[in-house]
């Protein structure tokens, strides 16, 4: 419904930052990490996501594309609400929530505040299986995926992994990610592609 909002930055809060446009100030709940690009009286951009509940609506900006999804497909975990996921992209970056779900590393998943292990393994669990259904049902890239992953070197196979997490195929981000040094770092090598493909 409401895609993004841009607009002057009148003030922020400890979990949010109001963006005035045309007049009105919103309330965009945010993380941490987009908290602080936010400079107040500056014109900024947010990525919007609106949670209706029966006694609510709540407006959550990001300042990226990338920061909203991952925090649309943490919130489509059971048992995560918008609360949860905002403290854990508060924590963490999109590439450092993808390569814990993708390496099965609940220890620093935990790291968020709220978010105990029990929390921490059910996300692992549902999206790593969203992302083993999603691969076994896209038999078009199927070929490609294979041949990807296998070719590559070992930071890049991680890399790719890792942006499947993001819902990215592997057709989608192999061409991109040879243009880069495969012995980069893995969270590198997800933020150059993320970047290259327009989402930060």
């Amino acid at each position: 419904m409401l895609y993004s909002v841009r607009g002057k930055l009148i003030q922020t809060t400890a979990t949010g930052a109001v963006v005035e446009c045309g007049g009105v100030g919103f309330l965009c709940q945010t993380t941490l990490n987009t908290l602080k690009t936010l400079k107040p009286g500056s014109e900024v951009m947010l990525y919007t996501y609106l949670n209706v509940r029966e006694d609510a609506m709540e407006l959550f900006g990001f300042a990226t594309k990338t920061e909203l999804d991952t925090f649309k497909t943490l919130i489509s975990v059971s048992g995560v609400g918008p609360k949860a996921g905002l403290a854990l992209l508060s924590e963490l970056s999109p590439e450092q929530v993808a390569m814990a779900i993708a390496t099965d590393d609940v220890k620093t998943i935990t790291r968020a505040q709220g978010i105990g292990k029990k929390i921490a393994q059910r996300i692992v669990l549902e999206l790593k299986d969203k992302l083993a259904k999603a691969a076994a049902s896209d038999s078009g890239f199927a070929p490609v995926s294979a041949a990807a992953v296998s070719a590559a070197g070992g930071n890049v196979s991680k890399a790719i992994e890792a942006l499947g997490v993001l819902g990215y195929t592997p057709a989608e981000v192999s061409p991109v990610l040879a243009q880069f040094d495969g012995n980069l770092p893995v969270e590198q090598l997800i933020a150059m592609t993320l970047r290259q493909m327009g989402r930060q």
